[in-house]
């Protein structure tokens, strides 16, 4: 039999090459490890009509805007955000969108729990808020002992990445400063208006809930006994012990040494979600802090791939 011709044998082994190395550099490319996690931010960044002379919004929303940019977060949500902060932040930040109302009108007035989130890789597909109160849907209410009315925007969105986080809700608040009773009725609130909203779906909730670890409004919000969805605290999560050689406080004034030694900001999310990392954004410029709180982070991936 005549020798087959050159071309065969080229053939045949770059056949062979393949298949004995195909299996192992083939990529899934849906495959959850190789999508990029989702990365949240919650950030009080004190309301900018505030009398703080040095410390004014003037002279810190670069910093701001720069600690966010750092951190460069998928979805972020701020507390105390005034129209033209969120107008500010925009202006500053490319590529983010933004959703929020005013708590006193649920237009432009009063401080807002303003959500910026990533247009590139998330959709809003529906949004709404409520306030905490008695009457949640009536705006600008308030009960209980609340020295003012106070808010909760939520976003339904919608991960455009393969593999990503698929459909998830995302919950943002701020709880009175003065009334025990108002923290703790809030908790309550949140906890059942998550399940209502999200209903067994992925959520995230953040904010400034003006309490520490420990008290009524977190028992509330994280304890077995409480009603609604089940939420786990990422920090909490991450650092059980507490985080090596660093305070945990996340308010104070606007100076790094100033800052108390109790955690008030929360990231909280339900069992969906593995928590990949959770942290205290500490940074400062000389000392000077971007605002009197400092942002909390975490970065998750949802436990199984999205099918929706």
């Amino acid at each position: 039999m005549a020798p087959a011709p050159r071309s065969i044998h080229v053939l045949l082994a770059g056949l062979a090459t393949l298949g004995a190395v195909g299996p192992a550099a083939a990529a899934e490319p849906d495959e959850p490890a190789n999508v990029a996690p989702l990365r949240v931010m919650s950030f009080n960044i004190r309301y900018g009509s505030a009398r703080d002379g040095e410390n004014a919004w003037p002279h810190r929303k670069e910093l701001v805007a720069e600690t966010i940019k750092a951190f460069a977060p998928d979805v972020l949500g701020t507390q105390e955000t005034l129209a033209f902060q969120r107008d500010d932040l925009l202006e500053r930040l490319p590529g983010y969108a933004a959703f929020g109302v005013g708590r006193t009108d649920g237009q432009d007035e009063g401080e807002m729990m303003a959500v910026l989130y990533r247009k590139e890789r998330l959709e809003k597909l529906d949004g709404g808020h409520f306030w905490l109160s008695e009457t949640p849907g009536e705006v600008g209410s308030r009960s209980w002992d609340s020295s003012l009315p106070r808010m909760c925007t939520w976003l339904k969105l919608r991960d455009r990445t393969p593999g990503g986080a698929g459909v998830f809700w995302f919950f943002n608040t701020h709880f009175d400063h003065r009334g025990p009773q108002a923290r703790a009725e809030s908790a309550s609130l949140v906890r059942a208006k998550i399940a209502e909203i999200a209903g067994d779906g992925p959520a995230i909730l953040t904010g400034d809930f003006n309490a520490a670890p420990g008290s009524a409004p977190y028992q509330n919000l994280f304890g077995d006994a409480g009603a609604g969805a089940s939420l786990r605290d990422s920090y909490a999560e991450k650092y059980p012990d507490g985080e090596p050689g660093e305070a945990a406080g996340t308010f104070g004034g606007f100076r790094r040494e100033e800052r108390s030694d109790v955690r008030i900001d929360w990231l909280a999310v339900t069992p969906h979600w593995t928590i990949e990392d959770a942290a205290i954004d500490r940074t400062h410029r000389d000392g000077r802090t971007p605002s009197d709180h400092d942002p909390v982070t975490a970065v998750l991936r949802r436990t199984a791939p999205a099918a929706e």
